[in-house]
């Protein structure tokens, strides 16, 4: 089958590669319909999160059933799914307890809990954006969507952005009403505000320095914030004569960078802590690693020097971590169906998968308009 893979920093390529098959009694084999590039996808495409030559990458997929294994039972040949990101075994108990994106067993990397598809450290699965795609313990996590294909760009989205943020305004203790300040604009930044418009936010604030980003940001009744053209706490304390928001939502990680591109892995979380009020919440889906050799001074370590003094003061709290996607996804699905949720709002690009080297590369460079692109293995 064909599939994308990692050959090196800023090197990936479409290549033959071996099929996917029953491997367990209770896997499933699916033929992927969509399958899209995450803003994480991007830490491994530039040799940030030490992802091994020759991963397939690919995490965000969905597809129609078309093998499973003797002991599947529930999911069906000719199936329509959403695959969730998080591999889970369904019975640890993490699972047991709805966080799914902390396994005990799926994931035999020494000191990780916690599996996904063809990410670094993530164990062994190969990803999805490839033709066909190994799933285990496909009852369990598989969501079963309506056949057809229609909703096929919001349903892409039930894999991990959509669920990750939600998980990232849930993190921040939301309550509607609230005013919320979210540090990105990428996808998972937008699908955080959209949550916020969608749970009943008074204000959502959404702050980056992309024009294509803050128009999406604009187009779902969301405040831009353009972190360019000036100090973003201020500019929120402006626009809530001086009250600051309830909540924030962190959505992107330790490569945040200023204007000049110098990166300053604190700088988000230092900007939430000023512009979040006292004892309000702040949700932190961006990704943090616990080593980037590459990364300035003590962050190469995942020592990141933020202003932990005044979050201390000012009483707030923090959540953080990956998104347990089947603790919201259900849900999401039924918002979309209602008409509710339209989460591909953001979709800039459909492509075959043979153009996903060179959509990498847009997509890398922050190229104007390139917000969001959902790669066709069958096109």
């Amino acid at each position: 089958m064909r599939a994308l893979v990692y050959n090196g920093a800023r090197d990936v390529s479409v290549k033959e590669v071996p099929d996917a098959t029953i491997e367990d009694p209770t896997d499933a084999v699916i033929r992927i319909t969509t399958t899209n590039i995450c803003g994480s996808d991007l830490h491994m495409y530039e040799g940030r999160a030490g992802v091994e030559e020759g991963t397939v990458i690919g995490h965000e997929n969905m597809g129609i059933v078309e093998e499973v294994g003797p002991g599947t039972t529930r999911v069906k040949k000719g199936d329509r799914v959403s695959v969730p990101f998080n591999i889970a075994c369904g019975t640890c108990r993490s699972c047991n307890e709805g966080w799914t994106s902390f396994c005990e067993r799926t994931n035999p990397t020494e000191g990780m809990q916690g599996a996904a598809y063809g990410y670094a450290n993530m164990g062994p699965y190969r990803g999805g954006q490839a033709e066909y795609l190994r799933v285990p313990y496909a009852d369990f996590n598989l969501l079963t969507l309506p056949p057809g294909d229609e909703h096929e760009s919001d349903f892409t989205m039930l894999s991990d952005i959509f669920p990750t943020g939600w998980h990232g305004v849930e993190l921040s203790g939301f309550r509607p009403g609230d005013r919320v300040a979210i540090m990105g604009a990428g996808p998972v930044g937008l699908m955080a505000a959209h949550t916020a418009r969608i749970r009943g936010a008074r204000d959502v604030f959404v702050v980056d320095q992309h024009p294509d980003r803050l128009k999406l940001a604009s187009e779902i009744d969301c405040t831009p914030i353009d972190f360019s053209k000036g100090d973003p706490v201020q500019q929120i304390l402006d626009a809530t004569d001086g009250e600051g928001v309830d909540r924030g939502v962190e959505a992107v990680g330790w490569q945040a960078h200023d204007t000049g591109g110098d990166e300053h892995p604190e700088l988000t979380l230092d900007n939430l802590v000023q512009v979040v009020k006292a004892h309000g919440g702040i949700g932190v889906v961006g990704v943090f690693v616990p080593q980037d050799p590459k990364s300035p001074g003590k962050a190469a370590e995942g020592r990141i020097g933020w202003d932990y003094g005044t979050f201390f003061t000012k009483g707030q709290q923090m959540g953080t971590g990956q998104a347990p996607v089947k603790r919201y996804n259900r849900q999401q699905l039924d918002l979309i169906l209602a008409g509710v949720a339209r989460p591909s709002f953001i979709v800039s690009h459909e492509i075959p998968l043979d153009e996903a080297p060179d959509a990498y590369r847009h997509f890398d460079q922050r190229d104007q308009g390139w917000t969001k692109v959902l790669l066709k293995p069958s096109a």
